[in-house]
């Protein structure tokens, strides 16, 4: 495997913390609400044949801003990212709230888009559960400590409740307290209906069997709206697969980055 970089600020202007290793063609990961870029330290491994750039969504891990929260931020971002390390495209995979940022840096970027992986994800959520859904979530961490909302959030987003699954899952769920309800309401605005049927690049869809927060009826309906999508549902899995279920989300991945590597 390739040397893990620790290159957060020297080919990068916009000082937006990241990970790098591996060569080849580029690979982008982009992590879910509340965690931190390292959480995808299972899929090191593709520093074996990718060139690995991961970074923090701001107002996550070391990614501390005064800056505008939103998935459009969010996107702008990586984009700003990947242009400071002077790469023009990649392959860009997004679990949950990472999924709807690589979204949306399709919408901003189509071109610097190779292929889209959208892990455990949604396209859309209606105004009114969103605003429900959010007033509960406040009132609830408003009264419980960080360490019990971690619990919960562990207990929510695991199919199996093994003690690793659980060590893992602390080691990178982080919740920042100042910047996660922003977060989340950013992503309860989130509306790509429109967006969907437009894109043309090879996309894999990647649902779990028992996740709770993002059902896998939700990434049915993505499949139908994406032409030419592939669709993946992990059995015995909750909302991230990539932890549960490693090898063979790995494998999924790989295959499908495989038939979509660039011709030599």
């Amino acid at each position: 495997m390739g040397k893990l970089l620790s290159e957060k600020f020297s080919k990068n202007p916009f000082r937006i913390p990241y990970l790098r290793m591996g060569a080849g063609e580029p690979l982008v990961f982009i992590h879910g609400l509340g965690e931190i870029k390292e959480g995808w330290s299972n899929q090191f491994e593709f520093a074996q044949h990718y060139d690995l750039i991961i970074p923090d969504l701001r107002g996550h891990g070391e990614y501390i801003t005064d800056e505008e929260i939103s998935i459009k931020n969010f996107a702008l971002d990586v984009i700003s990212l990947l242009k400071g390390l002077g790469i023009d495209s990649a392959h860009i995979c997004g679990l949950s709230m990472g999924g709807m940022v690589t979204q949306e840096i399709y919408r901003q970027a189509p071109e610097m888009c190779r292929s889209l992986t959208l892990v455990s994800t949604f396209h859309y959520a209606p105004k009114h559960f969103g605003q429900l859904f959010l007033k509960y979530r406040k009132l609830r961490a408003d009264s419980i400590s960080l360490e019990k909302q971690k619990n919960i959030a562990a207990r929510v987003c695991l199919y199996s409740w093994t003690e690793e699954n659980f060590e893992n899952f602390y080691k990178f769920y982080q919740p920042n307290h100042d910047y996660y309800l922003p977060s989340m309401h950013a992503c309860l605005e989130v509306n790509n209906l429109c967006l969907l049927p437009k894109i043309k690049v090879p996309t894999l869809i990647i649902g779990g069997q028992y996740d709770s927060i993002t059902p896998a009826w939700i990434q049915l309906l993505m499949h139908k709206q994406i032409r030419h999508s592939e669709f993946v549902i992990f059995r015995n899995t909750g909302h991230i697969a990539k932890l549960e279920a490693k090898e063979a989300f790995n494998e999924v991945l790989r295959n499908f980055l495989n038939k979509h590597k660039k011709a030599s």
